[in-house]
């Protein structure tokens, strides 16, 4: 059985819709079952609360008694940990250190090329074309993975999949047409499916900005059950 804690014991999540990462734990509570409260924080004005709360004073941030948690994957542990009932931890092929490296290398050089590919003005001595090539070499071994099955680790959806799916979105976005022109067929499956889905949907929902003393916003809004699978 999910397990759902009482209201005075209900974790707290504070996020932020469209910040990946914050996806990700969205994503991973989504399919554990359980409830938390949600609270929706703006980034250019981060509430008190929040700021007393992460270490880092980055979203998404998890607190569930006297545990706070900082780190999105950390948070996905979490939640997978209490209740797994699509077995995102145990792929169809390979097994949790192959996930973690796959997780790792997006997080790790694919990020790093990301941000200065999409933030370029922020960095002045980044090229956006040269940063989007170093970038593409990781979608280009995704698309390679995928012509063995529609997910990275076999034929159902894993940790990896939903780990790396709300980065891929973010660098498609960046320049859509150019992403859609390229030849990785199998990734913009991959990613079209994610971003169709009502998993995504789900979690993607707008959220008021939270501040103190608000009715508690409960997260997911229905049973994961309820949700339209990928």
């Amino acid at each position: 059985m999910p397990h759902v804690t009482g209201m005075s014991e209900r974790p707290t999540l504070y996020s932020f819709r469209r910040c990946p990462y914050a996806m990700r734990a969205r994503l991973a509570i989504s399919v554990s079952g359980q409830t938390v409260e949600l609270r929706e924080i703006v980034l250019r004005e981060k509430a008190p609360e929040f700021l007393n709360t992460s270490p880092s004073a980055t979203v998404p941030c998890l607190k569930h008694g006297d545990t706070v948690l900082d780190e999105s994957l950390d948070i996905m542990l979490w939640a997978l940990e209490s209740s797994d009932p699509e077995h995102w931890l145990l792929p169809e092929d390979g097994d949790k250190t192959g996930m973690f490296s796959l997780i790792e290398e997006c997080d790790g050089s694919f990020k790093h090329h990301l941000d200065r590919y999409k933030y370029d003005t922020r960095h002045p001595d980044a090229d956006r074309e040269e940063e989007r090539s170093g970038a593409s070499v990781f979608l280009r071994c995704l698309d390679d993975r995928l012509t063995a099955g529609p997910w990275l680790f076999g034929a159902r959806p894993a940790l990896a999949d939903f780990a790396i799916l709300p980065f891929v979105r973010q660098f498609a976005n960046t320049d859509r047409d150019w992403f859609d022109g390229e030849n990785w067929p199998e990734l913009k499956t991959w990613l079209g499916a994610f971003e169709t889905s009502g998993r995504f949907l789900a979690i993607m929902q707008k959220w008021p900005k939270w501040r103190a003393g608000d009715e508690p916003l409960l997260f997911p809004a229905a049973p994961a059950a309820d949700l339209t699978k990928m």
